[in-house]
């Protein structure tokens, strides 16, 4: 994934801004910034070759991750 998306938002190209991370903002928002799991018995309802994983494009940097559950 990181080298598809490296050859898909270089981060040498002609949209950089002032802060030189404009291939870190593109990417995430390639990727999602959130995710909706079902949970069953315990356990995280995935596909058998799925997986979750958290990104970081702009970085090293301290980040929260939130989780809320929702009864349904």
């Amino acid at each position: 994934m990181e080298k598809a998306l490296e050859r898909a938002v270089p981060w040498i190209g002609d949209y950089r801004h002032a802060e030189g991370n404009s291939a870190a903002h593109v990417k995430a928002s390639l990727m999602g910034f959130s995710l909706q799991v079902p949970i069953a018995n315990g356990r995280l309802r995935l596909g058998t070759w799925q997986g979750i994983y958290l990104c970081e494009f702009d970085g090293p940097r301290n980040r929260e991750v939130w989780i809320q559950l929702f009864a349904g």
